[in-house]
């Protein structure tokens, strides 16, 4: 765990609102979906949102990883499979390969959070990827999945075809990297504390507690 760097800090410190979780993810990241379920058992029943924010791993042009390659198995078998196995959560090695890319995807994402809908939005994207399989590079799977999280199915093929949220995407991009120094997925953001990876239970209860009773205006534009 550690803290938000300066300039994120002095970035997020325009307005406070009610106390939230920010978690930045990569939707081919299979340790941001481990990472939620994490988060939720820390959170209960509190009425913490949980905020999803953008981070591509591997922007275009850089390559996407492929399933035949050796490091995809290697890092399933080592260390997914066991923390899923821990957690209960179901998961699988997607087939598709090379793996998807994710803008697209995140271009609805800025659409649903617009519409109070990130963390449903997130959650169906990351299941359909890790549970069933799904493309989630392709425009016609976002879009059955958006509807699915509770999007308009005509409103988000209609901002696709027209890159509505296109440059909105890539300032997230930049916002995660120049002013939050965001690196990996997931990092959670936990009013000024940073846990990266998918954080001991403890540790990240004790932080939302804190957010909870002392609510901190650095965590507002998260």
């Amino acid at each position: 765990m550690t803290t938000l760097p300066e300039t994120a800090a002095s970035a997020q410190a325009d307005s406070a609102r009610k106390p939230h979780v920010t978690v930045y993810s990569d939707y081919v990241c299979p340790f941001c979906l481990l990472a939620e379920s994490v988060l939720s058992e820390a959170i209960g029943d509190r009425d913490i949102p949980i905020e999803w924010r953008a981070f591509e791993l591997r922007p275009e042009p850089v390559p996407t990883l492929r399933v035949e390659d050796g490091y995809l198995p290697a890092i399933w078998k080592n260390a997914v499979y066991p923390r899923a196995e821990q957690l209960g959560v179901p998961i699988r090695l997607p087939a598709i390969s090379p793996q998807p890319r994710t803008a697209t995807a995140f271009e609805l994402l800025a659409m649903a959070q617009d519409k109070g809908l990130d963390h449903p939005y997130s959650m169906r994207v990351l299941r359909a990827f890790f549970q069933d399989g799904s493309d989630i590079g392709d425009p016609d799977v976002l879009v059955k999945l958006a509807a699915e999280a509770g999007l308009d199915a005509q409103e988000a093929r209609a901002a696709l075809d027209s890159g509505a949220y296109a440059a909105r995407h890539r300032e997230a991009l930049r916002h995660a990297r120049e002013d939050m120094a965001i690196t990996s997925v997931p990092t959670i953001v936990v009013g000024e504390r940073i846990f990266r990876g998918t954080p001991p239970l403890d540790e990240l209860r004790r932080a939302i507690e804190d957010l909870e009773t002392t609510p901190s205006p650095q965590q507002a534009n998260a």
